[in-house]
């Protein structure tokens, strides 16, 4: 079992009534159970003590993330050389695994990049898709949820790169199938939860795993859409599911 983070185990920083105690219910059951999350901003370390301060019961190894994803693609890549889009603290998860730099990179990765966004910094990284290197997103989400509203999403700036540069850019976060594999693993019976249908859904369908939609985070903004794909399952919450499941 997947369980996405935010908007499902919790809603703009607050734990979902009743969702901890449902992953204890189904681990008790013998249900293996992860989570995945878009988020792009956060060291593993970090992203993993905000989890648990919000109710969810993860340890080392239950966590999967773009940058966990971006890692295992640049171990594949010898002699990688990055142009970054991201903050320091991805800077530093990523430094082991390339050489982090401006001058003449290969690759052109985009994350959350609040922190040091410039119209020079964006500019750079169009001018190094232009020179041939590679355009890689973390992760293509439009906005995200916060506890004081809704904010600008890492796929704004991709899409701003794209349409100047005229490429499309590989993907390393939901709903990337192989972020998918990933983070499942090996396991083979694979079911997904999750609010956004943008992603989480797409991303199990299209993966060949159940999908169960939840009706909490962005559920309402997109509950009329009739161009996002339709999850297998529908449920009030993910606190909801040891009850499915029986």
């Amino acid at each position: 079992m997947l369980l996405d983070l935010d908007g499902t185990m919790y809603d703009r920083g607050a734990p979902v009534p009743g969702a901890a105690a449902a992953v204890q219910t189904l681990r008790r059951r013998g249900i293996q159970v992860r989570f995945f999350t878009n988020t792009d901003s956060q060291s593993a370390e970090s992203l993993l003590a905000r989890a648990r301060s919000r109710g969810v019961p993860a340890g080392p190894g239950d966590l999967f993330t773009p940058v966990t994803a971006a890692q295992r693609h640049l171990d594949g890549v010898p002699g990688a050389r990055v142009l970054l889009l991201g903050n320091a603290a991805v800077r530093g998860e990523l430094a082991e695994h390339c050489t982090l730099t401006d001058e003449a990179p290969t690759h052109v990765i985009i994350g959350d990049c609040h922190e040091e966004l410039t119209y020079e910094r964006l500019d750079a990284a169009f001018r190094a898709v232009r020179g041939g290197a590679e355009l890689v997103a973390l992760q293509r989400g439009r906005y995200s949820r916060n506890a004081d509203g809704d904010h600008l999403d890492t796929g704004a700036l991709v899409a701003a790169v794209e349409y100047a540069a005229e490429v499309e850019a590989g993907l390393l976060g939901k709903p990337s199938v192989d972020f998918l594999r990933l983070a499942a693993g090996d396991a083979t019976d694979v079911w997904v939860a999750g609010d956004d249908r943008s992603t989480d859904i797409a991303m199990a369908l299209a993966g060949g795993a159940c999908a169960v939609q939840v009706r909490t985070g962005k559920y309402a903004d997109q509950r009329s859409r009739t161009d996002l794909a339709l999850a297998s399952y529908e449920m009030n919450s993910v606190a909801d599911l040891p009850a499915w499941l029986s």
